[in-house]
């Protein structure tokens, strides 16, 4: 038998228990609703498990490029005159504006690691810095974003706004998907299998995985290192931009300036659970990670509870798998 979970004093009772039945009655809507997530997820831990993989760094700074990408997303549409309503829109039209929209986020977060990269990063690769002082540096830069951004906007969250009207696609158990889940999940999927396909079969994909495997054996073999990492960072960033749109879709508030901070904890366990270095390790992790959390914000009766089931999930990987499920490194994988 399960134990119920000990908190301390809630108002109305000192226990939480989990609650099977709540589950079993909303599994596929958890199920479908945790994919969605979880495609997002993995998404932004892809940008996690390429640069770790190239520079053996967790770039805690990732979390501020996908929020910048929000804000491109945000300022896009906004200009556009979306707003909290549906927009009176044919189908072409709003498909356009949302690939502008796409377009924009993905610019301002390929932008932002590419700063990043060059302003924080390269100048310790210069100076030979020990891995301790890039992991200090990555947390400095997400915090100096974070409130350059505060600066900037303020701390109020921006308005929300309504891509296009949310409906039902189809049913499957008896439960609606509807259209923006599979429009989410498909992208995301359809991204990340370009992303493993240039890996694995391009030139550059190629020196990825050579300096990945071991940096100066592929410098003598004449690859540019420097231009692999930057391209890995860039890379990593397009895929935070597109994942800022789908959030900004998802999202019931609006954008705001630390908002990156808990999905990208999010994301980097889902890099973890999958396999931090490994590109199919991303995809698994944020699926995994997706399911779980909705799975336990239900079980536990509250959705506050998805911040520390993921936390929970990170620390009980790296406690007893840390290497992650798949625990491949990206330069000895196959993608």
């Amino acid at each position: 038998m399960i134990p119920s979970i000990l908190l301390a004093a809630p108002p109305t009772s000192d226990w939480i228990t989990l609650d099977f039945a709540a589950l079993a009655q909303n599994f596929w809507s958890a199920t479908f609703d945790g994919l969605t997530f979880g495609s997002i997820y993995a998404l932004v831990a892809l940008g996690y498990t390429l640069v770790y993989g190239v520079l053996n760094l967790i770039n805690f700074a990732h979390s501020e490029v996908f929020i910048m990408g929000c804000f491109g997303v945000w300022f896009t549409l906004s200009f556009l005159g979306f707003g909290p309503s549906n927009p009176n829109l044919a189908v072409g039209a709003i498909v356009i504006n949302l690939l502008l929209a796409l377009i924009v986020g993905i610019l301002a977060s390929a932008l932002t690691a590419f700063i990043l990269e060059r302003v924080a990063y390269r100048p310790l690769r210069k100076r030979n810095a020990p891995r301790l002082v890039f992991l200090i540096t990555a947390i400095g830069a997400s915090f100096t974003i974070q409130y350059l951004i505060y600066v900037w906007r303020g701390a109020v969250p921006e308005q929300a706004l309504t891509m296009f009207k949310v409906t039902p696609i189809f049913e499957v158990f008896g439960t609606y998907i509807y259209n923006d889940q599979l429009l989410i999940v498909t992208a995301a999927v359809i991204m990340m299998i370009i992303t493993e396909r240039f890996i694995s079969k391009s030139r550059t994909g190629r020196g990825i995985r050579a300096v990945a495997q071991d940096p100066d054996t592929a410098t003598l073999m004449g690859v540019n290192k420097e231009k692999i990492i930057i391209t890995t960072f860039v890379i990593g960033g397009v895929l935070a931009g597109a994942a800022a749109l789908f959030y900004t879709m998802k999202i019931p508030s609006g954008v705001v300036y630390n908002g990156g901070f808990i999905l990208g904890i999010k994301a980097f366990a889902a890099a973890v659970l999958g396999g931090i270095g490994n590109v199919r390790g991303a995809l698994l992790g944020g699926l995994l990670l997706g399911l779980i959390g909705n799975y336990g914000q239900i079980l536990l009766g509250n959705s506050q509870w998805t911040d520390v089931v993921a936390f929970l999930v990170l620390v009980l990987v790296l406690l007893l798998r840390p290497q992650g499920i798949l625990g491949t490194s990206l330069g000895r994988s196959k993608a």
